[in-house]
């Protein structure tokens, strides 16, 4: 395998693909912004403070050599631990939609970006 390729780890199975060290940079920080949008919603919840702001669902869409779109919506998940997202990746001979574990993903994310700095 390539240097360049991200492997985001599902729950059965993986899916290895072309990514850029600087597109990784960018679905880190999405994902960081979805997890505090977890965080802010679970806190609402369990502090029982009246009624909860919905938080906007978060998309992520990259489209080079593979096309990839996540997609979350943080009002349906009672922690970020438990949340999940829809995951696509395509290019023009396949297409993978599945759902993954959000905590996986940013360890991915994370072990990717470790590896390539």
């Amino acid at each position: 395998m390539s240097e360049n390729n991200l492997t985001l780890n599902l729950v059965e199975g993986s899916v290895s693909f072309s990514f850029s060290p600087q597109a990784a940079q960018q679905l880190k920080a999405i994902l960081e912004q979805l997890m505090n949008s977890l965080k802010a919603v679970a806190a609402k919840t369990s502090s029982g403070s009246g009624k909860v702001s919905p938080q906007p669902p978060v998309e992520y869409q990259h489209a080079q050599e593979v096309y990839l779109e996540i997609f979350c919506n943080p009002n349906i998940w009672p922690s970020p631990f438990a949340a999940k997202v829809l995951l696509t990746v395509r290019d023009t001979h396949i297409r993978l939609s599945t759902e993954a574990e959000l905590t996986r993903i940013i360890e991915d994310v994370n072990l990717y970006l470790e590896q390539a700095g």
